[in-house]
């Protein structure tokens, strides 16, 4: 649906020149929620304001549904961008317009007649849950609630895609899982496809089917969350994974004290609720002791990480490789 090749943006400021992002690669699939993730200052925001024009790359191209967007002009692609709702942190409502005429704004934008803005704002605000507050203005709504109205304008126009950027940041964390749930319904019964700028890998696990993790404007690792998650390969995207606590390293401040191979164990699906550690422990008689581990859910899919330490004969651990890859666990060697 989205393809970003070779991006490069720099900006020229006081006669220095900063490049905010280089060499972005990027696929974005139809109808999946697709997470980009990254510190402060990581480009994330100007990579998102890129999908819909508002920034146009200093090289590279754009393509949105097969179409080179990075070379219309800012006629023609009035009737791209309203196929592209966006979401803000700051919701960005109008505070002098009832909740109403904020979701009917867009709609008077692309020219429709009062009666269907109106019919269609409607509509928008039932499938948010705000149909009973459409006479209201934001002040007089939650934060979550004006968010809420942010969603319904972005839906406004029957977009094929959504942007949301930082959209649960300034939200307390009740509000952002009922946000995070209410952008996973959209996704499932209207089929839209969604880009989520966050810094929480929190977010990514409940909502994200693929993410691109982004460092100092380049992508330094990307694929499907479950994936990344579980086996992380740069520093940056282990980094965030420590803050969210999912760091999988941890045991190795208790290292000196550990005795015996240290093994990180990876299992998902059904794997997760089965007795695999008492079971490889008594039919190889093998003390296993767990260091550290999590067990959770990644978009609905269950999923856990161990950190085990092992002690036992050679021949049984040699045996145990063999056993883990018959039960579906992945296995990597931390200490032998």
């Amino acid at each position: 649906m989205i393809r970003l090749e070779n991006i490069e943006k720099r900006y020229t400021s006081a006669n220095k020149e900063v490049i905010a992002l280089h060499d972005i690669n990027m696929h974005i699939r139809r109808g999946e929620v697709y997470g980009i993730i990254g510190r402060s200052g990581a480009g994330k925001s100007t990579l998102i304001r890129l999908l819909n024009m508002l920034e146009h790359p200093t090289q590279g191209t754009v393509n949105f549904q097969g179409q080179c967007i990075s070379l219309l002009t800012e006629q023609q692609l009035r009737p791209v961008r309203q196929k592209i709702g966006m979401v803000f942190q700051h919701f960005n409502l109008l505070q002098s317009r009832s909740i109403l005429d904020n979701v009917c704004f867009p709609l008077k934008l692309a020219g429709l007649s009062k009666a269907q803005q109106h019919a269609r704002a409607k509509e928008v605000l039932q499938l948010v849950g705000l149909e009973q507050h459409a006479t209201k203005y934001p002040r007089q709504l939650s934060g979550g609630q004006q968010q809420r109205v942010g969603i319904a304008r972005a839906l406004a126009n029957q977009p094929e895609l959504l942007l949301c950027d930082e959209a649960t940041s300034a939200l307390d964390p009740e509000t952002t899982q009922s946000i995070l749930r209410l952008l996973l319904e959209i996704n499932q019964s209207l089929g839209l496809t969604i880009v989520l700028i966050t810094h929480s890998m929190d977010v990514i696990r409940q909502v994200c089917d693929r993410v691109a993790v982004i460092e100092a404007g380049a992508v330094v690792e990307s694929g499907e969350v479950l994936d990344v998650f579980l086996h992380p390969q740069h520093a940056a995207t282990q980094s965030l994974l420590a803050e969210s606590g999912n760091d999988s390293d941890g045991w190795r401040a208790m290292d000196q004290g550990v005795s015996g191979r240290v093994m990180r164990l990876s299992f998902k699906g059904d794997a997760t609720v089965q007795p695999l550690i008492s079971r490889v422990s008594r039919e190889l008689g093998l003390d296993i002791s767990i260091l550290q581990g999590a067990v959770s859910r990644i978009k609905g899919t269950p999923y856990g990480q161990l950190v085990v330490a092992v002690e036992g004969q050679p021949e049984q651990q040699q045996r145990l490789g063999a056993m883990l890859d018959e039960l579906g666990v992945q296995y990597e060697e931390l200490r032998a």
